[in-house]
C-alpha cells in the first residue's frame, strides 16, 4: 500500500552505495551487516517501511558488488556477513543473477553468508548461489510475520502459512540454514493478544526447522500506517507487550530469538538486532 506523502519520502540513493553498513553481535559472532541499496520489493506489506531506501528502478548490474565493496573495505573483520536489501535477494529485478558469481567471492572468506528472501522467491536460484560459496554456509531469513489467521491475509504479504511451509521444506532439503522474522502486534492485532501471537509465530518457525527467530516490533510512520493507526486497527506495541513476547519466545526453549531494536528510542538508521 503506498500514498502519496509516502511516494515524495523515497530516499534519493546512490546505487553504488549500500543504504548502511555496521558490525553486530548475535551472542558471541560478530556479523558483518551491509543494508544494500535496490529494487523495491514488488510484495507491498500494509507495514513495511524499508522501501524508502530503495531504488525505483532495477538495480543495475554490478551495483550489488560495488556496494558489497564499498562495505568491506570500511568494515572490521567478523565471522558471518548478512546481506540484506530490503527485499528479496533472490528477486532477479533487485539483485541481477549475473552478479552471483562476483557476491560469491567477496562472501567468500566468512564462514557464514546471511540473505533475505520473500517465501515465494525461494527456488532454483536459491540452491544455484548456494552452490557457488563452495562450501561456506548459506542462511535464508524469511518474513513469516505471524501466523495469526485473522491478521496475517489482511497485511498483504503475497504468501501464507503453506508457502512459508513450502519454501522452509526447500531450504532444509538443500541444506541450506533458516531464519524467521515474525512480528510483534501487526496491524489489527489487539494488544492484549499480541505476545501470545508472536510467541505462536515463533514456535510455528522453530517447528519448519528456523534455527533463529527474530522478533519485529511493528513500526508506524508511513501514510499507510498512520491511516490504519487513526481507524483505530494499529497501535505500536508498549515496551511490556515486546519484553512479554521476547520472553515467551526465549521460554520455548526452541532455538536462537533475536529482537529488532531498530526504532525502539534512540533511531541509529541500523537495523539492530538483540538477542538472549
Amino acid at each position: 500500500m503506498r500514498f502519496g506523502a509516502d511516494v515524495e519520502r523515497r530516499a534519493k540513493l546512490d546505487p553504488q552505495i549500500p543504504h548502511a553498513f555496521f558490525v553486530e553481535d548475535e551472542l558471541s559472532t560478530k556479523v558483518a551487516t551491509i543494508i544494500l541499496t535496490g529494487r523495491e520489493c514488488p510484495f507491498r506489506c500494509v507495514m513495511c517501511d524499508l522501501w524508502q531506501h530503495t531504488l525505483p528502478g532495477p538495480t543495475p548490474r554490478g551495483a550489488i558488488v560495488a556496494q558489497i565493496d564499498h562495505a568491506l573495505a570500511r568494515l572490521p573483520r567478523a565471522r558471518w556477513i548478512k546481506l540484506y536489501n530490503a527485499g528479496s535477494f533472490f528477486d532477479r529485478s533487485a539483485l541481477p543473477i549475473a552478479d552471483y558469481g562476483a557476491i560469491a567471492e567477496r562472501v567468500f572468506p566468512f564462514e557464514r553468508t546471511i540473505v533475505e528472501s520473500h517465501p515465494k522467491l525461494i527456488g532454483a536460484d536459491t540452491l544455484q548461489f548456494r552452490d557457488l560459496l563452495g562450501g561456506r554456509k548459506l542462511e535464508v531469513a524469511m518474513g513469516l510475520e505471524t501466523v495469526n489467521p485473522d491478521i496475517l491475509p489482511h497485511l498483504g504479504k503475497g504468501a501464507d502459512l503453506y508457502d512459508f511451509e513450502r519454501a522452509a521444506r526447500a531450504l532444509i532439503r538443500g541444506g541450506v540454514a533458516m531464519r524467521a522474522f515474525v512480528l510483534i502486534q501487526p496491524p489489527f492485532e489487539t494488544p492484549e493478544h499480541a505476545a501470545v501471537w508472536a510467541a505462536r509465530s515463533a514456535e510455528f518457525a522453530f517447528d519448519q526447522g528456523a534455527e533463529t527467530v527474530v522478533l519485529i516490533p511493528t513500526r508506524g510512520g508511513t501514510a499507510a500506517m498512520k491511516q490504519l493507526e487513526e481507524s483505530g486497527n494499529f497501535s505500536p506495541p508498549a515496551p511490556a507487550t515486546i519484553e512479554e513476547s521476547f520472553e515467551r519466545a526465549v521460554d520455548l526453549n526452541r532455538g536462537r530469538v533475536l529482537l529488532d531494536t531498530w526504532g525502539l528510542g534512540v533511531r541509529l538508521g541500523e537495523r539492530s538486532e538483540t538477542r538472549r
